[in-house]
């Protein structure tokens, strides 16, 4: 037998009918039966120019927003399940209206190459996703969170290190109710819809515990906390030590590095954030106010001062970690591996980073379009107190310039 050229007619027939996942098979097949064709075979070049047809669940919000947008860019078609109130702006994209607390009769009866969970964090509602879809797509990429790890306590905390546990059924007493408090359990949920996807599709899970997400479309506001705080000038609040490491990835890279792993049929866990080099708190904002052109001047606050004053951590304070304080008097530790997560694996697969100044340049214009109120913003300080903070912090230090000056770790 010709293996080679009938190899050859049978990829020409799949191209025809653009069946990128028989394709794939076919590779996989081949290279088992030791035809030739290595396992480290280039599918993604094989596949150039083919489609998919993908369903996100969730699909019209920040990074299922992001996902859909970089999806469409290599053609592919694609479908976004949701409850259908936040779907403006979304072009050439079907929309199946329904409610993963309940209302799954939309997806009944279709196929899809993959899905791509954007939405799932109750887990018994994407134990019915899944339980639905697993005879109904070939992949199914969660997107989780490094807030299933049990503590950031260690630097450098890999794909191994232990999660968040919590059974089934104390997670559904505490989720039956939608409107409940079910984001303070929001690390377990995440935890337990990871194992829950696993045993309904074994082997075709691809989990994605992505760090601090980075892009247009942000609701949270975290980094466009600082880049409107920045570009408005004057003397900033800067938090902790300025060389202190921070983390971050874009949706878009992260967009793509989905898009690749489907693409060659890649499964397993993963760590999400970036960049590939350490990215320091300083470095951070001098770029935001490279990019904003402000004439900002940061005033550094050591983490004691912004503790004793009952500053919050993360929330008001946007990428702060104390390092050398637990974030709650039940904590025995600082949690200093929140920003020093690793990501070896992720860039040994593929992932990819654009230039930090690029990713703020398109925040900028983008937060630039938004009209909030003050009292809109999901993060950050509010001004009164960051003015109030600044008065005494640097009326402090005037009382006391004799001192020597506060010192921070490299």
């Amino acid at each position: 037998m010709n293996v080679g050229k009938e190899t050859a007619q049978i990829r020409q027939l799949l191209k025809k009918e653009n069946n990128q996942v028989l394709l794939l098979i076919l590779w996989k097949w081949l290279s088992w039966e030791g035809y030739g064709y290595e396992t480290t075979t280039n599918i993604e070049g094989q596949m150039e120019g083919y489609f998919m047809k993908i369903l996100v669940l969730g699909g019209s919000r920040f990074l299922g927003k992001t996902f859909v947008e970089a999806a469409q860019k290599q053609n592919h078609e694609i479908t976004i399940f949701n409850r259908g109130n936040q779907n403006d702006g979304l072009r050439d994209v079907e929309i199946l209206t329904g409610d993963r607390f309940g209302d799954l009769h939309a997806l009944q009866g279709r196929y899809w190459d993959a899905v791509v969970d954007t939405s799932g964090f109750v887990p018994f509602t994407v134990a019915k996703s899944t339980e639905l879809l697993k005879d109904r797509v070939n992949h199914y990429t969660f997107i989780s969170s490094i807030s299933v790890y049990k503590d950031w306590i260690p630097e450098k905390i890999d794909e191994n290190y232990p999660v968040l546990e919590m059974s089934e059924h104390e997670a559904y007493e505490l989720s039956k109710d939608k409107n409940g408090p079910v984001y303070e359990y929001y690390g377990h949920f995440k935890a337990l819809c990871e194992k829950i996807a696993e045993k309904n599709m074994s082997g075709r899970v691809l989990n994605v515990r992505a760090g601090q997400l980075i892009g247009v479309h942000d609701y949270i506001d975290r980094i466009p906390y600082w880049v409107h705080r920045i570009a408005n000038g004057g003397k900033v609040l800067a938090p902790g030590n300025p060389n202190r490491p921070v983390q971050m990835i874009d949706t878009l890279d992260l967009s793509n590095w989905i898009l690749k792993m489907i693409m060659k049929n890649g499964f397993g866990t993963y760590n999400l954030t970036g960049p590939d080099f350490t990215l320091t708190m300083k470095q951070f904002l001098d770029t935001c106010i490279q990019v904003t052109g402000s004439n900002a001047e940061l005033v550094w606050m050591d983490e004691k001062f912004l503790l004793d004053q009952k500053v919050e951590p993360w929330t008001e304070m946007p990428l702060w970690l104390p390092e050398e304080s637990p974030l709650s008097p039940e904590l025995e530790k600082p949690w200093k591996g929140g920003f020093t997560i690793n990501n070896k694996k992720a860039i040994d697969s593929g992932l990819t980073f654009r230039p930090l100044r690029d990713s703020l340049a398109e925040i900028y214009e983008w937060e630039k379009q938004r009209t909030l109120s003050e009292e809109d913003w999901k993060s950050g300080m509010r001004e009164k107190k960051e003015k109030d903070l600044l008065s005494l912090y640097l009326n402090e230090f005037h009382n006391f310039k004799h001192l020597p000056p506060r010192r921070f770790k490299a």
